[in-house]
């Protein structure tokens, strides 16, 4: 008789997430965003250390910005979409290598400012308050497990 596997990598199922994407409606520094959104709201979002995607020619450096719902208990992180900053580890000896200086993580939202998450099962995002006129409404996307910034977004969390 034969024996039944009791757990299967190929048989787990891993839950997509679901992330929001912000538009800005004008172009600002990140400083002025986070001012104004530290303005209309109980938690304050600060600086913390950027996410690091490690090229095969660059480093490239991605701010995030944190807070603290008090009431939800719930964490929300802003990661930039654009890198802000990359650092050439090795000089580029192929012509079309398909990788430059700036990076974006959602390569087909280069529209998209930054990148919305929090770690919690169903988010709701409409508790942080977006100062009028500066931000588009957010927009939900989800992630499946098999792309990029899924793998990037569990390993930060």
């Amino acid at each position: 008789m034969e024996i039944q596997k009791l757990y299967d990598l190929d048989d787990v199922e891993f839950e997509d997430i679901t992330i929001g994407l912000v538009r800005l409606a004008k172009n600002i520094p990140d400083h002025e965003f986070f001012f104004k959104i530290n303005q209309g709201n109980d938690f304050k979002f600060s600086r913390i250390k950027d996410l690091v995607f490690h090229g095969v020619y660059y480093d490239y450096y991605f701010p995030r910005f944190e807070a603290y719902h008090k009431f939800t208990k719930t964490c929300f992180t802003f990661i930039s979409n654009k890198s802000s900053e990359s650092k050439q580890k090795k000089l580029q000896t192929e012509l079309f290598s398909g990788e430059e200086n700036i990076k974006f993580l959602l390569n087909n939202q280069t529209e998209v400012e930054y990148i919305l998450h929090s770690p919690e099962q169903f988010t709701d995002f409409s508790v942080i308050l977006l100062p009028d006129n500066l931000v588009f409404p957010i927009q939900d996307y989800n992630l499946s497990s098999d792309e990029e910034l899924y793998q990037i977004i569990q390993y930060y969390e």
